[in-house]
């Protein structure tokens, strides 16, 4: 799968929407279940074992919750509190030209 620009937020250790944020090329599996974000491995949350209505995806070794998202145009990526997220070098670009009205990457389509 080819990386996607995607919000990521880190859950664990935070009151809502306070822990750190970065727009980051993240790399799906093919299924959707994995995530590949940092080095990290993120496996999308499912049943009842890590549920939770903040977090999607947990880290497979650190159990570290995470929510992952698209991005929004007009930067409301938290779902509470609003506040800018790194944005990753590698990820500046195709993020800029997106919130100048470009689609992302690999969703010209929709």
């Amino acid at each position: 799968m080819p990386d996607r620009i995607m919000f990521v937020q880190l859950k664990t250790g935070y009151d809502t929407d306070a822990g750190p944020s970065w727009i980051s090329l993240v790399r799906f599996t093919k299924t959707w279940r994995t995530a590949h974000f940092h080095g990290r491995a993120l496996r999308r949350i499912t049943g009842t074992a890590y549920s939770n209505f903040d977090a999607n995806f947990y880290d497979v070794e650190t159990q570290e919750r995470y929510w992952i998202s698209g991005p929004k145009r007009d930067q409301t990526d938290a779902r509470y509190r609003h506040h800018t997220p790194i944005v990753d070098d590698d990820a500046r670009t195709p993020y800029e030209a997106f919130l100048a009205g470009a689609p992302l990457p690999g969703r010209e389509r929709g």
